[in-house]
């Protein structure tokens, strides 16, 4: 890690070039995000050749602790820079410890000395300075002392007793992963523990992989990677994420286990994350309401009403539709403290199921406007205790507005629960009454139209004719609809039960596929009932 043209690039230039010598053919870059370099006493030190501080803080904010050690590449010639600084912060961050590479030494101009100075004013103890940072001066353009700084990172990794166990189930990061025009999709990995071989399962994140092939940094195929080898791993469903951690698992039963879990898990945060807003919001909303009602504590119910209805009816018809159930109201009583006790017994109301509100009341006699206002509105009008004029009768039937009589409040109240009742959309239930999977598709011949028949076995329940049936593929419905034949061997049924076999065709022609889940099913509909309870 280092600033912008500090030598970091040059530097794993050089190493490339030993590595080469080394024995190791080229092209190392081209096909991984890693590299391993063999030292004389052939103890091997990895590379990740990735983009500095970006992924190397992606890497480690999602816990995969790839990097063991950071080699700060600094310049003699410039000093600490900015780039310089966010290493260093990156760094601390992690809780990876440093070794400095102090590069461009060769330089005429180079000051290695004061590069020290500047980074022990940004926290870098240096051993010269009586810290535990070792500090390197090199030339990556000539390989000076390119050797010592591999020597130091062997000592700092032994201090770190940097150990891994090369038995058991696989533990890895990606570094990086694409998709291949000749090996779909792949990922490049560094193996933490274990030893990853060929048929190995693994899971990284909501991906799966049964391991088909594994290659070096030579684009060379091998049997298995111990831990810290960069390997490129072949035989992925869907491309992982750069920086997950790869888990190996017993089985691809397991492994769909694992990420069955995941998503229903991330579901369960998203709705987590929505639970928190509704509920700010809601409070948002109650206090609103508080206000308001603390407003309208110092007015009758006449008068609240009274002011809601003129809001509304300014509204004009078009205006006042709505696709929430709702009741309004026009209400007439034979005297003002009958109109009140009503809007009282009303005012208890607070069902969000179905909106209720009172357009109008009054004390007298039903009259034409009245049936005017509740048939602008699709509401009703309730009379408690006076006659309706004949000629509101006439328009009502007219209309057809509903004229409610009452002489009882309880028996008023009653109706009104009817009425928002009825009000309220049905809730559909859904019954599954069996359940199969397609053994075995096929086509038959109609006349001069083929059509295609799922020949099934019935797992579960029964499968009935003239019920609704629904195709699941790979977890996603693929079709919902009714058959037009269900039959036994050659006869034609009604119903098939459980470990029977049937061939079904579906309405609209489709075709199924071995695996298929074939799902019966009734809809039922429920009627709703407010929830208002008064307390008399």
């Amino acid at each position: 890690m280092g600033h912008v043209d500090h030598g970091k690039t040059t530097l794993l230039d050089y190493l490339r070039k030993t590595s080469v010598a080394a024995g190791e053919a080229g092209g190392i870059t081209q096909h991984i995000g890693a590299f391993s370099v063999s030292l004389k006493d052939n103890q091997k030190i990895t590379f990740l050749d990735t983009p500095g501080h970006a992924a190397f803080s992606a890497m480690r904010s999602r816990g995969a602790h790839v990097t063991d050690i950071v080699i700060l590449v600094v310049a003699a010639d410039d000093g600490v820079m900015e780039q310089t600084r966010e290493s260093i912060k990156f760094a601390e961050q992690a809780g990876v410890p440093l070794i400095v590479a102090i590069n461009k030494c060769d330089k005429p101009v180079a000051d290695p000395e004061q590069a020290k100075r500047e980074l022990l004013g940004h926290g870098i103890q240096l051993e010269d300075f009586g810290g535990e940072v070792q500090a390197v001066k090199i030339s990556a353009l000539k390989g000076t002392n390119i050797d010592i700084l591999g020597e130091s990172i062997i000592a700092q990794a032994e201090v770190m007793e940097l150990k891994a166990d090369v038995t058991g189930l696989v533990q890895a990061n990606v570094i990086e992963s694409k998709v291949d025009r000749g090996k779909g999709p792949v990922a490049t990995i560094i193996v933490e523990r274990g030893t990853l071989k060929k048929g190995c399962i693994l899971v990284a994140g909501k991906s799966m992989c049964r391991v088909r092939n594994l290659y070096n940094e030579h684009n060379q195929q091998i049997g298995e990677a111990p831990p810290s080898t960069p390997v490129e791993v072949a035989g992925w469903k869907e491309i992982p994420a750069a920086g997950e951690l790869i888990l190996e698992v017993e089985s691809e039963k397991r492994a769909r286990e694992v990420i069955d879990w995941r998503t229903q898990n991330e579901k369960e945060e998203r709705l987590k994350q929505d639970a928190v807003v509704i509920e700010k919001k809601a409070q948002e909303q109650h206090k609103a309401h508080t206000e308001k009602r603390k407003v309208n504590s110092l007015l009758t119910w006449k008068e609240i009403r009274m002011r809601k209805a003129a809001e509304q009816m300014k509204l004009g018809k078009e205006n006042v539709k709505s696709d929430h159930p709702e009741l309004n109201i026009v209400l007439k009583g034979d005297v003002d403290g009958s109109v009140e006790a009503i809007l009282d017994a009303m005012a208890t109301y607070d069902s969000d199921q179905c909106t209720l509100d009172v357009l109008h009341c009054g004390v007298g006699v039903v009259s034409d406007k009245d049936v005017e206002i509740a048939s602008t509105f699709d509401g009703i009008v309730v009379a408690f205790n006076v006659v309706v004029s004949s000629s509101a009768e006439t328009l009502a039937n007219k209309l057809g507005v509903t004229i409610q009589k009452h002489s009882i409040i309880y028996k008023l109240i009653d109706d009104l629960k009817e009425e928002l009742n009825e009000r309220l959309p049905p809730v559909e239930e859904v019954s599954v009454l069996g359940e199969a999977t397609v053994l075995q598709p096929f086509t038959i011949s109609v006349g001069k139209r083929k059509v295609h028949v799922a020949g099934c076995r019935v797992n579960k329940g029964s499968l009935k004719i003239g019920q609704q049936f629904k195709v699941v593929r790979n977890q996603d419905t693929v079709y919902e609809g009714q058959v037009t034949s269900l039959k036994h061997h050659k006869d034609d049924v009604k119903s098939v039960k459980k470990d029977m076999e049937c061939g079904l065709s579906f309405k609209e022609n489709i075709e199924c596929v071995n695996g298929d889940v074939i799902i019966c099913y009734e809809v039922s509909h429920i009627p709703q009932k407010i929830n208002w309870e008064l307390g008399f």
